[in-house]
């Protein structure tokens, strides 16, 4: 990689299946406002979480080289699926360092259980790898660990469906099996989750914390970036958040500006090369 001081001014690169990453793009630059950004959501293939790992392999390994064609010198895997099943499918494209959303997700958890009982919501992929239970455990070896696929939750949050009774008795059918095991915490295992957090909070109630792994993923970011003195020190103006989808960027854009509405954001769609085809994991 670039020595430090050439790296400073480089952005942190960003990517997730949909929208859903831009609740941790808006938590990097909350922690981190000198930093540049650069998203990538695969608005076309989104979900990601009911495809095969090889699938999700590939996608990572497409998205993971477009945005390191772009120049940044932090990747954040942003979405739970990649992170769970293709994290070293990033480390193979990028020289950088790479962080995914499990980890500080998990330790965050860990800080905030009293009882050790701690629910992890997720798609099936994420959920199917056991990444969570596997990270919570190695950890804290005592802590119990329940979990549950949640995969009409990424289509709901897509759809803006915050608020809707629909939406209100699906969670309450995915979310009583965790409620009914006493847990404590509860980890929202996909980035898309968040943007249903009033639901979610009204049906697990005041009793469990619901952890959002955004924040902690952005104080990761800043860790390592304040470590390896590539921290971009001052901007006179806040940097832009540059957004590439790969399909319908009217409507993200409009989400963007509702999401940050301070921030200064441009749009634009990207199709990131197919590569390594004959590549089966």
């Amino acid at each position: 990689m670039d020595n430090p001081e050439s790296s400073q001014s480089k952005p942190i690169g960003v990517f997730d299946s949909g929208i859903g990453g831009l609740t941790v793009v808006r938590a990097i630059r909350s922690r981190l406002p000198n930093e540049g950004i650069v998203y990538f959501g695969d608005t076309a293939r989104v979900p990601y979480g009911t495809k095969s790992p090889e699938t999700i392999r590939r996608y990572t390994r497409e998205i993971s080289s477009f945005l390191n064609n772009q120049g940044v010198k932090l990747m954040v895997v942003a979405c739970n699926s990649c992170s769970a099943t293709a994290l070293d499918c990033v480390t193979e494209h990028f020289e950088g360092p790479v962080i995914g959303v499990i980890e500080p997700g998990a330790r965050k958890a860990l800080g905030v259980t009293h009882n050790g009982r701690v629910g992890v919501i997720g798609t099936q992929a994420t959920v199917h790898s056991g990444a969570y239970e596997r990270t919570l455990r190695l950890i804290a070896p005592e802590v119990q660990v329940f979990s549950t696929a949640c995969p009409l939750f990424v289509p709901l949050a897509e759809e803006r469906m915050e608020g809707r009774e629909a939406t209100r008795l699906i969670a309450e059918e995915y979310l009583e099996p965790l409620i009914n095991q006493s847990i404590d915490t509860l980890i929202l295992g996909c980035t898309h989750y968040p943007l249903l957090m009033d639901t979610i909070r009204k049906v697990v109630g005041s009793g469990v914390t619901v952890v959002d792994s955004a924040e902690s993923t952005a104080d990761a970011s800043f860790d390592k970036l304040q470590e390896m003195g590539c921290l971009e020190p001052s901007n006179e103006e806040s940097p832009l958040v540059q957004t590439y989808v790969s399909d319908n960027p009217l409507g993200v854009e409009k989400f963007c500006r509702s999401l940050m509405p301070q921030e200064r954001v441009w749009v634009g769609t990207a199709q990131p090369t197919l590569i390594y085809p004959e590549v089966r994991d």
